[in-house]
């Protein structure tokens, strides 16, 4: 059985502002869960790293870097709504996704609603599990 797995904005920012190893923590934290893990990433949290990256600094970079992750690494999908935080909450409403990683405290209220559980930095550059 495959475990999908939506990130957003931020996570794929993490690895240049938090020095987290994305993939490698996806996968360490859900290795007990599954034997296959698909990243899914809204087309709407795509166009917003897209943006971000234009604005160049810190930010920007990390951004940039969080855009390439998310076409390299990730299956996108497409939603009916424009904004990336709407979008990934709609995936999970519609039971898309089974984790939802994210370290947006707001979001994550949001996403926690729908019952499914949280992926999100625990400590220095390590991701742990949230349950509803």
């Amino acid at each position: 059985m495959t475990t999908t797995v939506i990130v957003d904005t931020n996570a794929l920012m993490m690895p240049v502002e938090l020095d987290v190893r994305l993939f490698d923590e996806i996968e360490r934290v859900l290795r007990s869960h599954t034997d296959d893990i698909e990243v899914l990433v809204p087309q709407p949290v795509i166009e917003e790293l897209r943006r971000l990256s234009d604005k160049g600094g810190e930010e920007g970079i990390a951004a940039s870097v969080g855009h390439d992750l998310a076409t390299d690494r990730c299956v996108p999908i497409s939603t009916e709504v424009s904004y990336a935080d709407d979008a990934v909450v709609e995936l999970a409403q519609e039971g898309t996704a089974d984790y939802v990683v994210t370290n947006d405290q707001a979001l994550q209220e949001r996403i926690l609603s729908t019952s499914v559980p949280i992926i999100s930095l625990r400590g220095t550059n390590k991701l742990a599990i949230t349950e509803p």
